[in-house]
């Protein structure tokens, strides 16, 4: 029995399908099972409640072999510690009262390091938490994803402009979330492998804002530029529409990180082998549609 949790999200949704395109017993968590395709009702077991509750979590892990974790964010966290904390002991209970045997996550590039970094902190965080228990531990480290463009499609189609706070020539890893499912539901369908580690998702290659913007506009056949900000632009602008302080802060500590070189870390071999998708092709099959 595997289990998926955020079956939702943009990283779970996509590794149940393959697991249910293999044919493969699975069970979900959902907050909201309403949400769920037909397809995963007429294939997947379906637990109702957050994956915060202790009760739904024993439920989902009874009889269960293999996990995928995925901690859902939470902007309007007081705390992004506690709030790794509060989602990540029941799981680690659960583990433990249950004897799920794998667990395969999402967390980060750049572990090794170890410096301030926001969110990707708190990843490493659940990292140690969940290897505390024993289980076999697949850490999948992962840079920023592609994806979070679409967080922009409004300026990016009005203005022309998309926002961060990373230099417009800083270079750095990104990833299409497809493969990093695909990278996970091969995991989670493999019997086999044991102990624990850290598996790199890095994506194909390593990207400045600029390059992104020259690419986007050869894609879309419209301008698109890239404008930095200074981080408390952006924390003011987050807590404005509702995102408390402390995750604001979290996500500029985090591109500070990234910009001060976590990603640089170590050799990421294989990686267009392991994660396939270019941010050109990312655009023109997901980010075009999109904007249409």
């Amino acid at each position: 029995m595997i289990v998926v949790t955020t079956p939702t999200g943009s990283i779970g949704h996509q590794a149940l399908e393959h697991v249910i395109r293999a044919g493969a017993p699975v069970r979900v968590v959902a907050r909201d099972p309403s949400r769920l395709p037909a397809a995963v009702h007429e294939h997947a077991e379906v637990v109702k409640g957050a994956t915060n509750d202790p009760a739904a979590l024993a439920e989902a892990l009874t009889g269960a072999d293999t996990v995928l974790w995925v901690l859902p964010p939470d902007p309007r966290a007081a705390s992004i510690h506690a709030h790794v904390v509060d989602f990540t002991l029941p799981l680690c209970d659960a583990i433990a009262a249950q004897g799920v045997r794998r667990v395969v996550a999402v967390s980060s590039l750049g572990r090794a390091v170890g410096r301030n970094a926001g969110q990707i902190s708190a990843a490493f965080a659940m990292d140690h938490l969940v290897e505390s228990t024993g289980v076999h531990y697949r850490s999948l480290g992962m840079p920023g994803f592609m994806e979070n463009t679409l967080r922009q499609l409004g300026p990016i189609r009005d203005q022309g402009l998309f926002f961060g706070t990373l230099p417009a020539d800083r270079k750095s890893p990104t990833v299409a979330t497809r493969d990093i499912a695909a990278v996970a539901a091969g995991l989670l369908l493999d019997p086999d492998w044991t102990g624990q580690k850290s598996v790199a998702v890095p994506g194909p290659e390593d990207l400045s804002p600029d390059d992104m913007a020259g690419i986007m506009t050869e894609e879309l056949g419209r301008p698109v530029a890239y404008r930095q900000i200074p981080g408390e632009a952006l924390v003011a602008s987050m807590t404005e529409h509702g995102t408390t302080r402390a995750w604001a802060q979290g996500l500029v500590d985090m591109s500070a990180a990234v910009d001060a070189g976590l990603y640089d870390a170590e050799p990421y071999p294989d990686r267009a082998a392991t994660t396939p998708t270019t941010f050109r092709q990312w655009c023109r099959e997901v980010l075009r549609p999109a904007l249409a």
